[in-house]
Formats: structure tokens, C-alpha cells, sequence
């Protein structure tokens, strides 16, 4: 029997019965005269606050060990606050008296944590991979350069983390072994890797998986958006110092007596400097229609009439906008780095090929159901437009271009409702039809940003932790897998095995056995204080 076991049967005796002998105690509760002795030596000590008789409860107990085992693993374990912050803060509860708040004896309870978590993590992935639920990996792959390099493999669809190791180097060798450890691990294998281009990562895509290889369509826009905006801003920032300045300066003639003389001169100024805002403020406009522009093209269907596109239509039309965003910065001097623009151009057949691959993964799919060809139609022309711009509308955060995305939903909308073959749907298949639909629409992923966003995380809580054992980096990848939860109460774990798991914190919670004791050498110095 646990301490806190013993203290607990004492002081329901001591509730039940009120104040008694030593002797006594130790015949109701079947403990030896010792213990109870020591045991309420321990409880008076423990009894300093109002609110101590509390903690010596079972429920009181149970809650603190909640409170505890909370307070670590949001904190500790999830926003890298330290030992010695957490252990002032268990101090300023008034809970030194009632368990051990010392910054070691916090730290042993967080070693526990951290092996239970894993531990538990690890068994419920190997229950996913028996359940046979695995679908293909959309993969994400990127390099984080800490105090140790880590290389970091995420499925884009559903945000689950394959991959997040400790390695030596970035070569195509490591790549591959590690990569291929975990796929053989997850019984799965690559449909198409997104990555930002690096030699290494193109050719695990291309040589290792025989898969495709995707560019990042966010460092596409990023090598587009360096070359330009600073300037551009820089031009339009200083238009409107012009003209502040015209202003302040016209102001300060009112009154004088030479105003007359200078003034037609000095209002002509700011008009001038007006015309110059005027200019760069609509040269800011075109400049962001222009990337308006590439991010509405590289989709699967036309945003204008939501009509299929082709690989070809959309390079073409990729290449035109290039094209005229080079026209606008000569026209507007800014400068030109011709090097970076050949890179963008390079890029642009391997992002539209992403096109014509997810066409095939659609066509395959209802080769396979063996559709006639009017259901074809209405699949390819009416339910997928549909559920795309539904999936983007909800994961677009520019107004404007939410805007954009729901009006050509509202559009789609309509011709969905007023199809004959939707109205001859039952609910159950439509609903059938619905939750395919959203699967082939989570298989076009265009950029790795979660995967930089996964990066940036990683590096907080390596400066929170001010750098960290290997070993850790499993418990962030664990807690990122299972208890990372969407708007729609889901975690990565459960969108990539298809499968519901249990709440990770109270599974790791109901494992703590008993909490530290509180230190007597450290209560004895509060009491002489």
C-alpha cells in the first residue's frame, strides 16, 4: 500500500470517527501503531491552510494529481516552460505542504509522463497500421536546422507527421533509409511529395519513390513576392513621405505674409506628389492581382467557370502572368533579377503537372466504379467544383479572395441543387458521394506550408527548452499526432488511420501512480520562519 494510500484510510477514519488514540486508529484502519503515528504527524504538518483538508481526500487527492499532471504536460511538455518556473508556481498554490514542488522532484514526474506517453503513442500507431486503414502518403519533406539537424516528413491531408529524426547529414542516403523505415513501419507507401526543390528531395521523390515530385507553389510565390514587393513598397512608402511632407509644408504658409507669392507653387507640389501616391498606390493594386492571379490558376478547375483544367492550360496561364509581372516591374523600374525569374519559370511545368496527376486519380477512381458516362460528367463538371471550392473557402483567409471562392461556390451551389442526377440522388448516396469527393479534393496539395510550420515550432520550443536530448523530439512529434485536435475535435492520428483514439492526456493521467512527497527538511525551515 502507497503512502497516500495509508494517509487516505487514516483520515477517513479520522472523519468518521472524530478524534481518537493512536492505538485506536490503527485498529480500525489495520495499520501498525507506527505508521498511524508518523501518518498523522505528517497530516498536521500537511495542514497549514485553510484549504488543506481538501488535498487529504480521495477526491481532493485525485484533483490535485489532475491539477499536477496538467500543469506539466500543457506547460512542460507542450510550451517548454521550465522546472523552476512551474515548481514557483506550484509554490504560490500553497502546495509544497501537500506534494513534492521541487524542480527535481517535478522533473522525475515529467520523466514518467514522457515515457508513458510515448509508450502509449507507439502502441496506438501500431493499432492503426494492424487496422489495414493506411491510405497512400501525400508527403511534405523539409530540413530544420536547430542545435542538431532534423529532418521532418508530414502527410499534407491529414497533418500527421511520419518522419521527425535527428540525423547527421541531409543526403539522399539518409533520406531514404529513414523514410523507408517508416513507410515499411506504416505499411504504406508515397503518392507524390511536395518539397521546396532541394536536390536531395527531388530526387527521393523522383529516384527512391518513382513518384512525382512537387515544387512548394508557397516558395514559388515567395521567390516571386522577394523580387518585387520590398521595392514596390519601398517606392510606395516614399510617395507618401512626398507628400506629407508637400503638406506640412503648405501649412506652415498659412499666415504668413508671403504666403500669397509661394503658395500656388506649394499647393502645385502636392498635387504633384498626390498624382505620384495616386500611381504607386494603383501599381500596388495590379501588383497584387497579378499574384491573385497564379494562386487562383494552379487549381483543377477554372475559378471562372469552374471548368476542368488540363496541365497545359494552366503552365500557360502561369507563364502569362510571369510574363506580365515582368512587364509591370520594367514599366514601374523596379528591379529584375533575372536569375530568380528563370528559377520561377523552371518551376512552372512541375507545378501544373500536379494537374493532370490528380485528374488521373479522379478518372481512376471511376474506371474502377465503372460509371456510365453521364455520371462521369456530372462527378468531374458539378460534384467536385463544388466540394473544392467548399474545401477552399473554408481554409482561405484573405477577404478578398474568400470572396472570390464563394461566389464561384454560390455559383456551383446552384448548378448542384438543379442537376437532374443530384435530384434522383437518395441522401445516403449522395452523402456517399460527398465523402469521396472529399477525398479526391485532399489530394491536391499544392505547398509544404505545414511542414514550415512545423519548423517554426519546433525551433520555439528549442529556444524555450534552450535546447534539448534526442529523445524529446519524439514525446513534440507524439503530442503533435495524437492530442493536436481541429476544429472538428479530429487529430492527425485519427484523420491518417481512419480510426477514433482516446483522449491522450487522460490516458497518460490515469497511469501517474502517486505524486512526489513533500520535502521535510524544506517544511521544517517554513515553520521556524
Amino acid at each position: 500500500m502507497t503512502f497516500w494510500a495509508k494517509s487516505l484510510r487514516v483520515f477517513n477514519c479520522l472523519w468518521e470517527n472524530g478524534t481518537q488514540s493512536v492505538r485506536r486508529i490503527a485498529h480500525k484502519t489495520g495499520l501498525s501503531k507506527s505508521s498511524v503515528h508518523r501518518l498523522t504527524q505528517a497530516m498536521e504538518r500537511r495542514g497549514r491552510h485553510p484549504e488543506s483538508w481538501l488535498w487529504e481526500t480521495e477526491e481532493g487527492r485525485q484533483w490535485l494529481t489532475r491539477l499536477v499532471g496538467a500543469t506539466l504536460y500543457t506547460f512542460g511538455l507542450k510550451r517548454g516552460v521550465g522546472m523552476d518556473t512551474l515548481s514557483e508556481f506550484f509554490a504560490r498554490l500553497r502546495l509544497e505542504t501537500q506534494v513534492g514542488c521541487s524542480p527535481s522532484a517535478l522533473r522525475g514526474v515529467m520523466e514518467a509522463l514522457v515515457d508513458t506517453l510515448v509508450e502509449t503513442t507507439q502502441g496506438w500507431e501500431q493499432d492503426g497500421v494492424a487496422g489495414g486503414e493506411v491510405r497512400e502518403i501525400i508527403g511534405a519533406v523539409d530540413e530544420t536546422f536547430l542545435e542538431q539537424l532534423i529532418l521532418v516528413f508530414q502527410d499534407v491531408p491529414t497533418g500527421y507527421i511520419v518522419q521527425e529524426e535527428v540525423a547527421d547529414n541531409r543526403t539522399y542516403a539518409t533520406w531514404k533509409a529513414l523514410v523507408d523505415e517508416r513507410l515499411q513501419a506504416l505499411s504504406t507507401s508515397v503518392l507524390y511529395l511536395v518539397s521546396d526543390r532541394a536536390k536531395a528531395l527531388i530526387q527521393l521523390a523522383e529516384q527512391g519513390f518513382k513518384c512525382l515530385s512537387m515544387p512548394d507553389f508557397f516558395h514559388f510565390m515567395h521567390d516571386i513576392v522577394k523580387n518585387y514587393s520590398l521595392a514596390l513598397g519601398r517606392r510606395m512608402s516614399q510617395a507618401h513621405k512626398a507628400l506629407l511632407e508637400a503638406q506640412e509644408a503648405l501649412a506652415r504658409l498659412q499666415g504668413q505674409p508671403y504666403a500669397a507669392q509661394e503658395a500656388p507653387a506649394a499647393q502645385a507640389l502636392v498635387a504633384m506628389r498626390q498624382t505620384e501616391v495616386t500611381r504607386w498606390e494603383e501599381a500596388h493594386h495590379t501588383y497584387r492581382r497579378h499574384l491573385e492571379t497564379l494562386s487562383f490558376t494552379l487549381h483543377p478547375f477554372r475559378m471562372a467557370d469552374a471548368a476542368p483544367q488540363t496541365s497545359a492550360q494552366v503552365a500557360s496561364h502561369l507563364l502569362t502572368t510571369v510574363a506580365a509581372i515582368e512587364v509591370f516591374a520594367q514599366g514601374h523600374q523596379l528591379p529584375i533579377r533575372h536569375a530568380a525569374v528563370t528559377k520561377v519559370r523552371k518551376q512552372i511545368p512541375a507545378l501544373a503537372a500536379l494537374v493532370d496527376f490528380w485528374w488521373e486519380g479522379v478518372r481512376q477512381d471511376m474506371a474502377h466504379a465503372d460509371l456510365s458516362p453521364l455520371w462521369r460528367q456530372w462527378a468531374e463538371e458539378v460534384l467536385l467544383p463544388l466540394v473544392y471550392w467548399e474545401h477552399h473557402v473554408a481554409h482561405t483567409r484573405c477577404a478578398r479572395r474568400k470572396a472570390k471562392i464563394r461566389q464561384a461556390l454560390e455559383t456551383m451551389q446552384g448548378a448542384f441543387r438543379q442537376h437532374a442526377l443530384t435530384q434522383c440522388l437518395p441522401p445516403q448516396a449522395c452523402k456517399e458521394w460527398h465523402g469521396w469527393a472529399t477525398q479526391r479534393v485532399k489530394a491536391f496539395q499544392r505547398t509544404s506550408s505545414a511542414v514550415e510550420g512545423r519548423n517554426g515550432y519546433l525551433s520555439q520550443m528549442h529556444h524555450n527548452h534552450r535546447g534539448l536530448p534526442k529523445q524529446r523530439y519524439k514525446v513534440w512529434t507524439a503530442l503533435h499526432n495524437f492530442d493536436c485536435r481541429a476544429a472538428d475535435g479530429t487529430t492527425p492520428a485519427s484523420r491518417f488511420f481512419r480510426r477514433t483514439f482516446p483522449d491522450l492526456f487522460e490516458t497518460v493521467l490515469s497511469k501517474i501512480e502517486d505524486l512526489p512527497r513533500p520535502r521535510k527538511r524544506n517544511q521544517t525551515m517554513a515553520l521556524t520562519a
